[in-house]
């Protein structure tokens, strides 16, 4: 065997057919004609004296030898993007990029919102955002596509590293004049006989709802499903029915006022985890330890994802705490600490006079929600602008 023909040409040639399942798919996204690929991999089979997949009728797949041959040329490549990453982490974080896979529920607005956030300091890299199925965000990562996986897991993945991990318990979100959005819990037996809109089939958000259902004999009929997770907030906003999901999915929404969530006591809604997840083993490139970390303190400034429902003449007051800010009765109240904001959305719990208890709570600024919106919408336009 020929050593230097595992760093050849052969070998990006091969984890591009392992990446897309077919000689013809890789020779697509190469840029090459079909029979280039086919040769070089031809190639790589005669010099190391074995065959690397099997061929079948729907498309070709990694057989033992392969597999070791891909875990090998995965495991060169990103040595050499760490490399990389360290000789311009000389000149500090100025340049680099990170890829990322995510659900689409975090990709409307949790993982954009990060990605600003961090290129308001590292204005020189530059992001990738790969939207892809659940079960797809760790296939990702373990095969190199992605240098960091944003997703909701209910078990751990071989070759998959942890980086991140919190509860991302399941909710219901209703529009806000529903009947039962006041309530501090419900069920599913509650819901059920409302109109239901579902992710499809394949999710296994609506796999848990179906098993909890199914467990309680309740009946699951959707009058809507979609992969969608913007379209199904869309349908509850306009009075359509219920949907269920993540309270960090629905976060921009909840901010705007558009629908409200209300916790599941069902016990199958509350396994769920939110991870971010990178390849076991990999030293990581710089400007992705960067950007995990500010992800970890931007989580950890969030103390409080979950909203609070108190009534208040007889209505319902919505009160979310992100960081320093509390957001209720249509206003944004700035504290000096975390602590504080906090208290407020206590004091509103119980006494529902956001006023008061921000005079109580010494609240240093507040703003209308629709000023607040008007300003991020201008910081964005601003971050799509030219980099520096």
């Amino acid at each position: 065997m020929k050593a230097q023909v595992l760093q050849e040409i052969a070998v990006r040639y091969f984890l591009e057919v392992v990446r897309c399942g077919s000689v013809s798919l890789a020779a697509e996204r190469l840029e090459v004609a079909p029979s280039a690929v086919s040769r070089q991999v031809a190639r790589l089979e005669r010099e190391l004296g074995t065959l690397l997949f099997e061929r079948r009728a729907r498309g070709m797949t990694l057989n033992a030898a392969g597999e070791l041959l891909a875990a090998h040329a995965r495991r060169a490549q990103q040595d050499v993007d760490r490399v990389a990453g360290e000789i311009l982490g000389l000149k500090g974080l100025r340049q680099g990029l990170v890829r990322i896979a995510c659900t689409e529920g975090f990709a409307h607005d949790f993982v954009p919102s990060a990605i600003a956030h961090f290129r308001r300091h590292y204005a020189g890299i530059h992001f990738t955002l790969d939207i892809c199925s659940q079960r797809e965000v760790p296939l990702r990562v373990r095969d190199g596509a992605a240098d960091i996986g944003i997703t909701l897991s209910l078990t751990s993945h071989r070759d998959v590293r942890v980086e991140l991990r919190m509860p991302s318990p399941v909710r219901a979100v209703l529009p806000r004049d529903h009947p039962l959005a006041h309530h501090a819990e419900l069920s599913l037996a509650q819901l059920v006989a409302y109109p239901l809109a579902l992710p499809d089939a394949d999710s296994t958000l609506r796999q848990l709802i179906e098993i909890s259902c199914s467990r309680q004999q309740l009946p699951c009929e959707p009058v809507m499903s979609s992969r969608s997770v913007d379209a199904l907030a869309a349908f509850v906003a306009a009075g359509g029915g219920v949907t269920f999901c993540g309270e960090l999915a629905m976060r921009a929404r909840l901010r705007w006022k558009q629908v409200v969530t209300v916790p599941l006591r069902d016990r199958e809604m509350n396994e769920r985890h939110f991870e971010v997840q990178t390849l076991a083993g990999r030293a990581l490139p710089l400007a992705v330890q960067a950007f995990i970390a500010s992800m970890r303190e931007q989580l950890e400034e969030t103390a409080a994802w979950d909203r609070m429902t108190v009534p208040s003449n007889g209505g319902v007051m919505d009160c979310s705490v992100e960081g320093k800010v509390a957001f209720a009765d249509g206003q944004a109240y700035h504290f000096a600490t975390v602590d504080a904001a906090l208290a407020f959305a206590e004091c509103v719990k119980s006494s529902g006079n956001p006023g008061q208890c921000a005079v109580t709570h010494g609240s240093t600024r507040q703003v209308a929600l629709q000023d607040v919106q008007a300003q991020e919408e201008a910081e964005r336009r601003e971050d799509d602008g030219p980099a520096p």
